[in-house]
C-alpha cells in the first residue's frame, strides 16, 4: 500500500498568507509539465511493486490545469504505476476555476474526491485573504460538483482572520453543513514568515492574528463539528463515517509515498526526499539529466520522533505495540518515561497500549 503525491505549482494570484511554493505566472507551465511527465517515468520504481491507493494532486492550484493537461497527466501515471481500481484520487481546486465544464469533465475523470479550497463565505474575508473568488462562487463551486455526481468533497476553512468574530465563524460552519459535505479541514490563520501577511503584520499594516479569539473559535469549530455529525480525526481534520481523507491518513500512519513535481517530499520508510522548489531549476534538470532533489536518510530516532508526532496529531494516537515491535524495549521505555508528566498534568491519556 502507497501513495502518490503530485505537486502542481501554479495559483492565478497570491493569497498573502500562503507559503507553499507556486508561481503566478503559467509561462512554464508547459515546460513545467513535461519536466514532471519525465520525473513520473523516471522513478516509477521507487515505491517498488506496491499497489498505489491514493493519488493527490495539490499545489498551488491543479484545477488550473486544463482537460487536456489533466487527462495527459492522469496517462503518464496509470503507465507507470500500479493503481488500484478503487484508488482515492484528490484533486485540490479554487472555486473559481469549477465551471460546469470544467465539473463534467472531473465528475468522468479518474478524480473520485474534490478538496475545494473556499477559506471563508464570507466576501470581506476572501477580500483580506486575497482569494481569487467570492462568496457566491464558492457556494456555487460546491453546488455544481455535487450535481455533477461527486459526493466526496472536502473543503477548506480559515479561522482566526482579524475580523472575523464568533458568529461570522458559526456562519462559516452553517454554511458548509447546510451544503452538506462530508469532510471538512478547518485551520487557523498562521503568520508563515517571508509572505505578504507576515511583511504586513511586521510593519503594522495589519494586525497579527488574537490566539485567544483563534482558540475559542477552535472550541466552537469541535462543538459545532461533533453535533453536525463529524468525527474529529486529526487536529484540523472533520469527516462524516466513511469519508476521512486516506492520503492524508496515509501520511500520519508513515504509509510510503512518493512525491512528484517541484518542492515534493517522498517517503519510503527508510529515508525522505525532496525536489527543489523552484520551476526552473527542475524543468532544467530533468532536462539535463541533473539532480534536482535531496535525500535524507532517517534514523530510528527520526522515525520515531516522526511516528510520534504524526499520531498524537489523531485520535488514533500512539500504538505502544508498535512502538515496540518498530523500534525495540528500550525506545519504547524512553517513550513512556516522557509522558509520564503529560498523563499525570492531563494532557495525555492511556487506553491500554494507546497515548
Amino acid at each position: 500500500m502507497a501513495g502518490i503525491y503530485v505537486h502542481i505549482p501554479f495559483c492565478k494570484q497570491a493569497c498573502h498568507y500562503c507559503n507553499f511554493h507556486f508561481s503566478t505566472s503559467l509561462g512554464q507551465k508547459n515546460a513545467l509539465l513535461s519536466a514532471l511527465y519525465e520525473e513520473i517515468a523516471a522513478r516509477k520504481d521507487y515505491l517498488g511493486d506496491a499497489v498505489i491507493h491514493t493519488v493527490y494532486l495539490g499545489g498551488g492550484t491543479p484545477s488550473i490545469l486544463t482537460e487536456s493537461d489533466l487527462t495527459t497527466l492522469f496517462n503518464a501515471l496509470y503507465k507507470h504505476f500500479n493503481i488500484a481500481d478503487d484508488a482515492e484520487i484528490t484533486l485540490e481546486a479554487n472555486p473559481d476555476d469549477l465551471t460546469e465544464e470544467k465539473v463534467a469533465y472531473l465528475a468522468k475523470s479518474p478524480v473520485n474526491r474534490l478538496s475545494i479550497g473556499i477559506q471563508s463565505f464570507i466576501e470581506r474575508d476572501l477580500q483580506y485573504m486575497q482569494r481569487a473568488h467570492n462568496a457566491e462562487e464558492a457556494r456555487r463551486s460546491v453546488e455544481l460538483a455535487k450535481k455533477a455526481g461527486i459526493t466526496n468533497i472536502t473543503i477548506d476553512l480559515i479561522y482566526g482572520t482579524p475580523g472575523m468574530d464568533n458568529a461570522d465563524w458559526k456562519y462559516n460552519l452553517q454554511t458548509a453543513f447546510d451544503l452538506d459535505v462530508p469532510h471538512l479541514s478547518a485551520y487557523c490563520l498562521t503568520v508563515e514568515p517571508n509572505t505578504a501577511l507576515a511583511h504586513q503584520v511586521e510593519k503594522g499594516k495589519a494586525p497579527d492574528v488574537d490566539e485567544v479569539q483563534a482558540q475559542e473559535q477552535f472550541d466552537i469549530l469541535r462543538q459545532l463539528a461533533s453535533e453536525a455529525g463529524f468525527d474529529h480525526y486529526e487536529i484540523s481534520n472533520f469527516a462524516k463515517p466513511g469519508f476521512k481523507s486516506k492520503h492524508n491518513s496515509g501520511y500520519w500512519k508513515s504509509i510510503p509515498y512518493i512525491g512528484l513535481g517541484p518542492a515534493a517530499h517522498s517517503f519510503n520508510g527508510t529515508d525522505r526526499q525532496w525536489n527543489v522548489a523552484n520551476n526552473s531549476r527542475y524543468i532544467k534538470a530533468l532536462a539535463h539529466g541533473e539532480p534536482y532533489f535531496e535525500i535524507e536518510q532517517l534514523t530510528p530516532a527520526d522515525r520515531l520522533n516522526e511516528y510520534l508526532m504524526t499520531g498524537l496529531r489523531t485520535s488514533m494516537g500512539v500504538n505502544l505495540d508498535h512502538v515496540q515491535k518498530q523500534f525495540g524495549n528500550e525506545l519504547m521505555d524512553h517513550v513512556l518515561n516522557e509522558a509520564t508528566a503529560h498523563l499525570a498534568d492531563g494532557t495525555l491519556r492511556l487506553d491500554n497500549t494507546t497515548l
